[in-house]
């Protein structure tokens, strides 16, 4: 075949093209266990975080299977349903009517964490929020996000806004009041808050609105105290 032909030029791309594909489909297909494994660790350290500790990536799968006694899925009638709780999606399995629970032992006191996902300025914003055995008062918390802004909406995943939370309680005279986020300076009333992100107005109302409308998932089984 002429090598200065267009017929040339059109096969020895098309063969390339087909390499290139194969080799990166070979590539993904191999890394795909590894970066399960990654994305898994990634949530326990996250769940983990919310419960005050924080641990090195080789520590974070023992350190998960010791503190974490029991995790599950609950219904927004507060029944346990079928499903793994760590596995699955929190955005699919709050679109199922199933969200998990972790329930955690820390120095003998046990704790449960819940999962919240909501909407950030840019993208998704997700996080766990952990509960003392009173199922109403925040013992801590961990915010996540895809693209917030750095410096502004980005700082929910900082250690110093999780900071606010701990202490803040869910319910009052037993009714679910949710936390909410307000403007630094502002309050609200009838119900715990904190502040949000200066700057990021938009991200904070994501925030509050992702915390009551994920917890309110949960209020049957936070009333069921012998659960």
């Amino acid at each position: 075949m002429n090598r200065n032909s267009n017929v040339y030029t059109i096969v020895y791309a098309s063969v390339m093209v087909v390499l290139v594909a194969v080799l990166l489909a070979f590539t993904s297909e191999s890394l795909k266990s590894y970066q399960k494994k990654n994305q898994d660790n990634d949530k326990r350290q996250q769940i983990l975080r919310s419960i005050k500790v924080s641990v090195a990536g080789s520590e974070t799968e023992k350190k998960y299977n010791e503190l974490i006694r029991e995790s599950f899925l609950i219904n927004d009638k507060g029944e346990k349903v079928d499903g793994d709780a760590f596995a699955a999606d929190a955005a699919k399995m709050f679109d199922n009517n199933a969200f998990p629970v972790f329930v955690a032992n820390i120095d003998g006191r046990t704790k449960y964490v819940m999962a919240m996902y909501g909407a950030g300025l840019w993208g998704p914003i997700w996080g766990y929020i952990s509960l003392n055995d009173d199922k109403n008062t925040v013992y801590g918390t961990d915010f996540s996000h895809q693209g917030e802004t750095p410096g502004l909406g980005a700082e929910i995943s900082t250690d110093k806004f999780s900071a606010r939370f701990p202490g803040k309680q869910l319910f009052k005279d037993d009714v679910f009041r949710s936390i909410a986020i307000v403007k630094p300076g502002k309050s609200a009333t009838g119900q715990d808050y904190v502040d949000g992100i200066s700057g990021g107005t938009i991200t904070s109302k994501g925030v509050d609105q992702m915390i009551t409308g994920s917890l309110k998932n949960y209020v049957k089984f936070l009333n069921a105290k012998n659960n």
